[in-house]
């Protein structure tokens, strides 16, 4: 057989599909490593889409081709356990070398071993003495975020970083990259390689040193999405307890700006992480994917970051980026069919050449690779957010809505505090195809928008009789989604009899025999079929 690929996982975390240039929806943007990287030799998918608006639940998706429904990975504190396989077990199990930086939100940390089980090697970029050894995460203007009422303070804008004696700010992620180039030049036993760069960046805090921070051209940034109307409880909510309408036009535009640097520094290394890889010789051969698990608010419905169950395009729309390994077909360039997450996982699965160990909901991206004027879906959905019974834990007390403290000085106070009120923080699922999005809630107002006439999802429709029909088919197609995917049945099957029943059955036969049956009977052949063994195995011995 021949030598599998490689596999390079680029992955910025809260990275908006819009920060790609090339994209043309944000003259402002300055990404032009990845611009080229989709002219030339890869996909780029305009259309991608996350099935959940945090990371947690989308990296739980998109590392298994299940949707966070199937298994109920829906929150920050549910992740993977020992019993659920995902991309990294499976292709360890296939003889591949896995590498990863320990930035993983993907299986449980409480687990002994669990996670470092995922791979054969975990690279921490914030120990490298590289790191450690100064502290440049900080802001030029130290006192920036200012005091509990400042217009800042739960902005998480940070503003520009300061810099060492070279002019660097030298960051984790600047680690993981370049550990990664030099594993990929290392020898492996012969072993192909797939690694995962989980980057922090372009995540909040906002904040970015020089030249990223002055690169930006505020004049040209795009209108932002206004605060709308009939949008969901949720949102409100979280402006309320920000207290961030105090900022002007003029700060909302240093944030959005420092964010679009932050995307132009995760440009440059992703240009660093490919010509490493050319001078280590692996280049061509390996199969590299450029995604982002969520995106993020950036301003618009003056707002910043995310949240847990709005479906807005800002937050589920993301970058998508696909070059096959050299001798594989590829028709460079965008493509603007409708793609979910959950297809990485099988897409990746395909080029190398491995069947998934579960059932599982993924279409292969490789046709379209192949030929940008493929389409995948006819939908996408995403989903989120919990119902008011459920106790959905969260990183400061435990559990939602269940009591307990949450200190007020915290960025993220405004959000827990919010996700305390079950009827903002309902579930809710999205279906979109390539003009409507219909969102569906467990209580409160559903929500509507015709997006070739409100691109920027602005005023909810939900109401309008004109409407009518189009509604209630997305609803009925919603429903068609969730029956086909609501579950998966096991490949690993269990017995209705007992192991000591088995004993008694096969007492006398030859040890061959009861051998045999016994194997069958640890696959799963059931009483009725292990019977009539036993009985053809005595006529035949006796």
């Amino acid at each position: 057989m021949e030598k599998r690929p490689n596999v390079v996982i680029f992955n910025p975390d809260e990275m908006r599909w819009d920060a790609l240039y090339h994209m043309g929806a944000n003259p402002a943007a300055i990404t032009p490593n990845l611009d080229e990287f989709a002219s030339k030799e890869a996909v780029s998918f305009s259309n991608a889409y996350c099935q959940n608006p945090v990371c947690v639940p989308s990296r739980c998706s998109f590392f298994t081709g299940l949707y966070p429904h199937v298994k109920g990975h829906r929150t920050m504190q549910h992740l993977l356990h020992e019993d659920e396989s995902n991309l990294f077990t499976e292709l360890k199990n296939a003889g591949y070398y896995v590498w990863m930086n320990d930035r993983n939100d993907l299986v449980a940390g409480q687990i002994p071993g669990l996670y470092e089980s995922q791979a054969d090697e975990i690279h921490s970029g914030k120990t490298d003495p590289r790191v450690m050894a100064t502290d440049h995460n900080k802001p030029v203007i130290s006192n920036i975020r200012g005091k509990k009422g400042d217009k800042f303070f739960y902005s998480h804008y940070l503003g520009e970083l300061t810099v060492n004696n070279e002019g660097i700010n030298y960051t984790s992620d600047d680690s993981d990259v370049d550990r990664c180039i030099e594993m990929m030049g290392e020898d492996h036993g012969g072993k192909p390689v797939v690694a995962f760069l989980g980057l922090f960046y372009p995540h909040c805090p906002y904040g970015v040193e020089k030249p990223y921070f002055s690169a930006i051209d505020r004049k040209k940034l795009p209108k932002r999405a206004s605060k709308g109307e009939g949008k969901p409880l949720m949102q409100e909510e979280l402006r309320s307890h920000m207290g961030i309408d105090q900022m002007e036009e003029k700060d909302w535009d240093e944030l959005r700006a420092v964010y679009l640097g932050m995307c132009m520094k995760i440009d440059a290394q992703f240009k660093r992480l490919c010509d490493g890889l050319k001078e280590k010789g692996v280049y061509d051969d390996t199969l590299i994917v450029v995604l982002s698990d969520h995106g993020d608010f950036c301003g618009d419905y003056s707002l910043p970051e995310k949240s847990q169950n709005t479906f807005e395009d800002c937050l589920v729309r993301v970058p998508l980026l696909i070059k096959p390994p050299k001798g594989e077909k590829v028709d460079p360039g965008i493509s603007d069919s409708l793609v979910e997450l959950v297809d990485f996982y099988r897409t990746v699965m395909d080029y190398v050449g491995v069947e998934p160990d579960h059932d599982q909901f993924g279409i292969s991206l490789r046709p379209i690779v192949e030929d940008r004027k493929i389409e995948n879906r006819k939908y996408v959905f995403s989903e989120g957010g919990r119902m008011e019974y459920e106790w959905q834990a969260d990183e400061y007390h435990g559990v939602c809505g269940k009591g307990g403290s949450i200190p007020e000085e915290s960025d993220y106070w405004p959000k827990q505090i919010s996700q305390t009120n079950g009827e903002a923080h309902i579930k809710g699922t999205m279906i979109r195809d390539h003009r409507y999005k219909y969102i569906k809630r467990a209580n409160n107002k559903d929500e509507f928008y015709d997006l070739e006439k409100d691109i920027k999802e602005e005023k909810n429709e939900i109401d309008n009789p004109l409407y009518k029909d189009q509604i209630m088919k997305m609803k009925l197609d919603m429903l068609d989604w969730y029956q086909s995917t609501c579950d998966i049945v096991p490949r690993k099957v269990d017995n209705r009899i007992k192991r000591a029943q088995v004993e008694a059955m096969t007492r006398g036969l030859d040890e061959d025999v009861k051998k045999e049956i016994f194997r069958r009977y640890e696959e799963g052949l059931g009483g009725m079929m292990l019977g009539q063994m036993v009985r053809r195995a005595r006529e035949k011995q006796n």
